[in-house]
């Protein structure tokens, strides 16, 4: 615990959260060996402080370390920039390079966005973690380098594996230590604190009073999702440093500088990708509308009952409960404000039911309804886009997704427009 403290205020670790030390922890036990290390976190968690951790606290501490980002490298030069290349191997190539891997023998190199490399680099990157060896572009000749590698992604793997762009066998490879940052919304304990932080900061920055928050801002803050993590909640310090006239920041300010903080999110892990949260944001809309066809049937069913005198038989004593729970499920997980619920007045627990056996009508024939996600989430983007009168834009914007995502589902759903 005590390394653990020194090493937060070496490298300006901010944060109490159990996840946070967890993987502060799994980082120094894992620095002096040898293992591939294969970090994983959204965007923004901090991922690059804990590969200098792991160099910096092993033995190799006294050689190079470089962080690249491989998803910021052309597809065509990748390979030169890691393994280098001869002269003439390419247009352009007027001398010969050297590579990271060459350069940074016996440190550390940081790979970031790993999922986004080539398929073919992630050949020659296996063949360097397995055997140490390379071969520069446009030679025939087999070098050795001696390179720690410390890999690091804000993608589903095992998604990019099912989908074959990334190597299983690379993954395994990467994966021998996996750590995990938590994302900041896992650790709200941990935002006023870094709040706090970044407040002071730019107060000596820009010589002014540190901004504070008042209680409902605090609360904003601690609710929001932060989709951009860390590096998003030290903009928003930023500015209400430069910008707020009084260093007291109220829910009112906040809300004016950056009204997406009052949006309030779906209580769901989400991933790096969008496309997920907008079919859940679907769901929940084809839920609270079942809830309303559910209460108009029951007002119909009851208003049949009273016009033409019928009894209200006891069966069914679980549909009641089930509706609840949906109802319930709804109003915990979505946005969408329903109307009040309808039941009889003189018994309002009670279920509204016409007994099927009543002279004078015909049994009812119980249709087993689809409850394919997909079937669902294409009946009510056609449902959208004909009430629009097939103007995406205001489907988008009724569905509750972006235009984009629209586009991509009436695509993969064939939907005629």
């Amino acid at each position: 615990m005590k390394n653990l403290q020194a090493l937060k205020q070496r490298y300006g670790v901010i944060g109490r959260s159990e996840s946070l030390d967890r993987a502060l922890e799994t980082a120094l036990r894992v620095a002096p060996t040898e293992l591939t290390v294969l970090i994983q976190g959204e965007s923004g968690v901090g991922k690059e402080v804990i590969s200098k951790v792991i160099h910096e606290y092993s033995h190799r501490k006294h050689n190079n370390f470089i962080a690249i980002n491989t998803g910021a490298i052309p597809e065509g030069t990748i390979n030169s920039e890691l393994f280098g290349h001869e002269k003439g191997a390419f247009t352009g190539a007027t001398s010969e390079r050297k590579g990271y891997f060459e350069s940074v023998n016996k440190g550390t190199i940081f790979l970031d966005e790993i999922g986004e490399m080539p398929l073919d680099t992630q050949a020659y990157l296996l063949r360097v973690l397995e055997s140490g060896e390379y071969i520069k572009v446009g030679s025939s000749k087999v070098l050795k380098t001696d390179v720690r590698v410390v890999a690091a992604t804000n993608v589903d793997l095992m998604r990019k594996i099912k989908q074959g762009k990334f190597r299983e066998d690379l993954y395994y490879r990467l994966n021998t230590v996996p750590i995990r940052l938590p994302a900041l919304h896992e650790r709200r304990e941990d935002i006023h604190l870094l709040f706090r932080k970044f407040a002071n900061d730019f107060s000596d920055k820009y010589r002014t009073d540190a901004v504070t928050l008042d209680e409902q801002a605090r609360a904003l803050i601690e609710n929001y999702r932060w989709p951009g993590n860390i590096r998003e909640l030290r903009n928003l310090v930023e500015q209400l440093s430069v910008l707020s006239q009084d260093h007291l920041v109220t829910a009112e300010d906040l809300l004016k500088l950056a009204p997406q903080i009052g949006k309030r999110n779906l209580p769901a892990q989400v991933t790096a990708e969008d496309n997920d949260f907008a079919e859940r944001e679907i769901l929940y809309k084809f839920l609270f509308d079942m809830k309303g066809d559910l209460n108009d049937l029951k007002k119909m069913f009851y208003e049949l009952v009273q016009r033409n005198n019928l009894e209200m038989p006891s069966k069914g004593p679980n549909v009641n409960r089930d509706l609840s729970q949906l109802h319930r499920m709804i109003d915990e997980h979505s946005d969408y404000k329903a109307e009040p619920d309808f039941y009889p007045e003189d018994n309002p627990s009670r279920p509204v039911i016409i007994d099927d056996n009543h002279n004078g009508y015909s049994p009812a024939e119980e249709v087993e309804e689809s409850l394919s996600l997909d079937e669902k989430t294409k009946e009510l983007i056609t449902k959208a886009l004909k009430k629009h009168k097939g103007k995406r834009k205001n489907a988008a914007e009724e569905l509750g997704i972006s235009e984009r995502t629209l586009y991509r589902k009436i695509k993969e759903y064939g939907i005629p427009i």
